[in-house]
């Protein structure tokens, strides 16, 4: 089969990435351009200022992705660009940047869902796993258990039933005191904590075929907690670390006691995580120590491939040009809220 070269585009939130995938010899060049400097004084993603950074950036972006790489405009086969899950307006500037480009050189664009971008995107670094297999989807706006039959065959068998772990993580880090964005930072200071200082609950865990998560209840529980410290003038920067390890180890510890119940459940072999928060180092150290006991392969993606990129979407978007797949009329479409389990019924309306 003839090689193919995919442009990927990626602007689903507050990082704007471009990727080259070579359907033949991989991987040949991506970059990611983080905001996060532009919204860590707001505490949180702005959708407005996202969308406007993403517009600056994206163009020039792509003309030196290219001209780094030695290759031309004219040698792209495909462009393929998030259409969702994400934010509105960043999606739409993926979007009306791919269907523009791929209109004016007379090559198709594919849209991409976001988080199958995520879930496959360890096979970047390794040719396959072994399937079915469930796949742990965990970033800052989903938590998802997925079951994986085939490449688009998927099945959610799990989910957060209010926050994500990741907005978990960004609300227990304002509470902490801590920076935008809350994982790195309550990871950094939870290095310094305590085992059994504190203890927080585990929501959902006392029903064992439950596979859903909540951490809503979480972090409420450390805002009483906090409050309560800071009344009695004992919230200093020990007790601080304490807290950070003690509700980290509590989301850690749900996510990979709901994982350990659907890999039972499913009885598959292999796992994969991935999401930004699949960068976690005690969620891999925890996933990798109970998965070793019972022989099933845990697959994480490079730290650079955790958090959002476009090297993902440009995978992706090569194995779905190659089964024909593909926005035909180039029309500008976006879905804020796919669901991954619909992605056939979402690509076929608009295709």
């Amino acid at each position: 089969m003839t090689s193919l070269l995919i442009l990927g585009i990626e602007t689903s939130c507050d990082e704007t990435a471009t990727a080259l995938y070579d359907s033949e010899k991989g991987l040949i060049s991506h970059k990611v351009f983080s905001q996060i400097d532009l919204h860590k004084q707001y505490g949180g993603v702005v959708p407005e200022l996202a969308s406007r950074d993403h517009v600056k950036k994206l163009l020039p972006m792509v003309d030196h992705l290219i001209n780094e790489t030695g290759k031309s405009i004219n040698d792209l086969d495909a462009i393929a660009y998030t259409a969702g899950p994400g934010l509105s307006g960043a999606l739409l500037v993926g979007s009306v940047m791919a269907n523009g480009l791929a209109f004016s050189l007379g090559i198709p664009s594919v849209p991409i869902h976001h988080m199958e971008a995520h879930l496959l995107a360890p096979l970047l670094e390794q040719d396959s796993a072994n399937m079915p297999f469930i796949a742990l989807l965990v970033s800052g706006g989903h938590t998802l258990l997925i079951k994986v039959e085939s490449k688009g065959d998927y099945e959610i068998i799990g989910q957060t039933l209010d926050d994500a772990a990741g907005e978990a993580f960004d609300k227990g880090a304002k509470l902490l005191g801590l920076a935008y964005p809350g994982g790195p930072e309550i990871s950094r200071l939870a290095e310094s904590g305590s085992q059994g200082a504190f203890t927080f609950p585990r929501p959902l865990s006392k029903d064992k075929k439950n596979l859903d998560f909540s951490f809503s209840g979480l972090k409420t529980s450390l805002m009483y907690r906090v409050n309560q410290l800071k009344l009695d003038e004992l919230f200093t920067d020990q007790c601080r670390a304490d807290l950070a390890f003690a509700y980290e180890e509590a989301i850690v510890d749900s996510l990979v006691e709901k994982t350990h119940r659907a890999v039972k459940k499913i009885n598959v072999d292999s796992v994969i995580i991935a999401g930004g928060v699949g960068a976690n180092k005690k969620l891999r150290s925890k996933m990798l120590e109970t998965f070793h006991k019972k022989s099933v392969e845990v697959i994480f993606p490079s730290l650079e491939f955790c958090t959002d990129n476009a090297a993902m979407i440009a995978l992706t978007g090569s194995y779905r040009f190659q089964q024909g797949i593909h926005n035909e009329n180039y029309q500008i479409t976006v879905n804020p809220r796919w669901s991954i389990d619909k992605i056939y019924e979402e690509i076929n309306a608009n295709g």
